[in-house]
């Protein structure tokens, strides 16, 4: 299970690593073909351009994540499904999906406290 996870991490990494060159050399494409043309700046390289993107993500904002928005509305969305899901769980069924949590996060069931002599 620990590997599934490892190899989805790095292919997530991966992924993030293809898509920013991608977008750097998408930004150095697009500059150097309108800019030097129209305005009479000078062409940038590849570097010049990651840095122009970064600049233009920290001028625009971090709004829901790295994405353009659109993972605030999946997060709400698993919400409320897993809300509704919950709402229809008998307090057994609430319990067992628990001590289910607790195994896959590698905790222990914890012992209720002692209670008190009346």
């Amino acid at each position: 299970m620990r590997a599934r996870w490892i190899f989805r991490g790095l292919l997530m990494a991966s992924l993030a690593v293809v898509v920013l060159v991608a977008a750097g050399f998408a930004v150095m494409w697009l500059w150097n073909w309108l800019v030097p043309s129209i305005i009479g700046w000078k062409a940038i390289d590849f570097w010049q351009a990651a840095g122009l993107l970064v600049l233009a993500r920290l001028l625009v904002g971090f709004r829901g994540g790295f994405g353009w928005g659109h993972r605030r509305h999946m997060h709400g969305h698993w919400r409320a499904r897993m809300e509704e899901r919950w709402e229809r769980m008998t307090p057994e069924e609430r319990e067992k999906f628990r001590d289910g949590m607790r195994g896959r996060c590698g905790h222990g069931r914890r012992e209720a406290p002692p209670q008190a002599a009346a």
